[in-house]
């Protein structure tokens, strides 16, 4: 049997049975609703074999093609289907719910798979992950210069089942330009951006959400404006650690990478760090001299963090002292002094009423 559903229908599906993707490969690897897995009607090559058919002959001489390319795959495609559905129940969808869903579909219909055919295909998924970033998140933001203890926090706030998304986690990359840490590999623009509209939409809209403060971009994924912008606008935690602290997590964290990949990572940024300063950096690097290496390029982090501060409102930005001995080892007592904080009600009164007419101001 073949069920139409809508995008909403498959996003609301309870459990969601397993949902194939039938584009090819290349298509699926620039972007996929999150948890799809591919079964390709056609390779990469073949498709652009269809594609010049139509153009260059007719429609039918077409389809007629894509019959012979897909002819012999059935029965291993069927046997794909089996392993990721067991249960017989799967969803479809191609590019725009056109021939090549419909083709998978009617073989998988036959076969005996109760099937779920989504209506608009991917196209349409794109549209509804689009649309998750304009709507009014309850976003709260934890700042703070580079070393900090940031992530660690907010990690720890999710432990408490706070709800968070971690910006950094779902671009795979720690924001600086040392931030793949010479190992992750970051998903395409456009899957993050899904991956995000994921998470966002099992989120409850009208509690708060904790993020990470972040530039516009993680290394080379950008967050989408319209959601950055409701961020920017959003209370500030900024917490205060002194800096030697903040180079003793630093070198923790970063002075074990191979010093090859920090070398070629702070010539990068040999421009804005001043090329005496990126020298400086780079003699460190290679004597294995970690702290000096990290207090160098840390002069140009830090005053890019205080830039971004000072274009937020002032009103939004609450400081926070953290209060251990080495606040970097301590994400627990940190997050709970943060949630101490924003629960302070003059705090959470001052700042709605600042987001509201923030919110009025940019709809004159």
């Amino acid at each position: 049997m073949i069920y139409r559903i809508t995008t909403q229908d498959l996003i609301k599906m309870e459990p969601r049975c397993p949902v194939a993707d039938v584009r090819t490969p290349a298509e699926f690897e620039r972007g996929h609703i999150p948890g799809a897995f591919n079964l390709p009607l056609f390779s990469n090559e073949e498709r652009v074999q269809v594609g010049t058919t139509y153009k260059q002959q007719s429609r039918e001489a077409a389809i007629l093609l894509g019959f012979d390319l897909a002819g012999p795959k059935w029965s291993d495609l069927i046997r794909q289907a089996l392993e990721k559905a067991p249960g017989w129940k799967i969803a479809l969808h191609c590019w725009r719910g056109g021939m090549r869903s419909g083709a998978m579909a009617w073989a998988l219909d036959l076969y005996g798979f109760q099937v779920y055919l989504v209506e608009g295909g991917y196209k349409s998924y794109r549209r509804w992950a689009l649309r998750q970033f304009v709507k009014t998140w309850q976003l709260k933001v934890i700042g703070g210069l580079t070393g900090s203890g940031k992530t660690k926090i907010l990690r720890e706030l999710l432990r408490m089942e706070e709800q968070v998304v971690d910006l950094e986690d779902l671009a795979q990359h720690q924001g600086s330009t040392y931030g793949t840490l010479n190992r992750l590999v970051q998903p395409s623009q456009e899957q993050f951006e899904n991956n995000l509209a994921d998470q966002l939409h099992r989120l409850h809209p009208d509690h708060t959400i904790w993020v990470e403060d972040e530039s516009l971009s993680i290394g080379k994924r950008m967050i989408p404006r319209s959601f950055w912008d409701r961020m920017q606008e959003a209370p500030l935690f900024d917490l205060q650690v002194p800096e030697e602290q903040r180079v003793e997590a630093l070198v923790e964290e970063y002075g074990s990478l191979d010093r090859d990949f920090l070398v070629e990572c702070t010539d990068r940024i040999r421009k804005r760090l001043g090329l005496d300063r990126a020298k400086q950096a780079i003699t460190a690097i290679r004597e294995g001299r970690m702290e000096d290496f990290i207090r160098a390029v840390l002069v140009y982090y830090d005053k890019t963090y205080r830039t971004g501060v000072k274009g937020r409102d002032p009103g939004l930005i609450f400081p926070i002292a953290l209060e251990t001995n080495k606040p970097a080892n301590n994400p627990v007592g940190n997050a709970r002094q943060v949630l101490e904080c924003a629960g302070n009600p003059h705090l959470e009164n001052l700042a709605d009423s600042r987001q509201r007419a923030n919110v009025g101001g940019t709809s004159v």
